[in-house]
């Protein structure tokens, strides 16, 4: 059985840019509307990590990073 990988708030808040602080809920929820996702609806359910892969902005592919790594620390490749 494959299990979707989700990108939650925790991931988002962990891609902060280097020399940057992370992003605080106001920048993303204005970076969600951008990219045409509903920002409550993330807070409750993430986003699938092959949506969010599809994102090639440096942010969204850190918290990419971030989600596929944490998943593959905790179940394995």
């Amino acid at each position: 059985m494959d299990v979707e990988i989700m990108v939650t708030m925790r991931h988002v808040r962990a891609a902060g840019l280097p020399g940057r602080r992370a992003l605080c809920a106001p920048s993303i929820r204005i970076w969600f509307a951008r990219h045409g996702f509903v920002f409550r609806d993330f807070l409750v359910n993430g986003i699938p990590l092959r949506i969010a892969e599809t994102i090639t902005d440096e942010f969204c592919v850190r918290a990419c990073t971030i989600a596929r790594m944490e998943y593959e620390a905790n179940h394995g490749k």
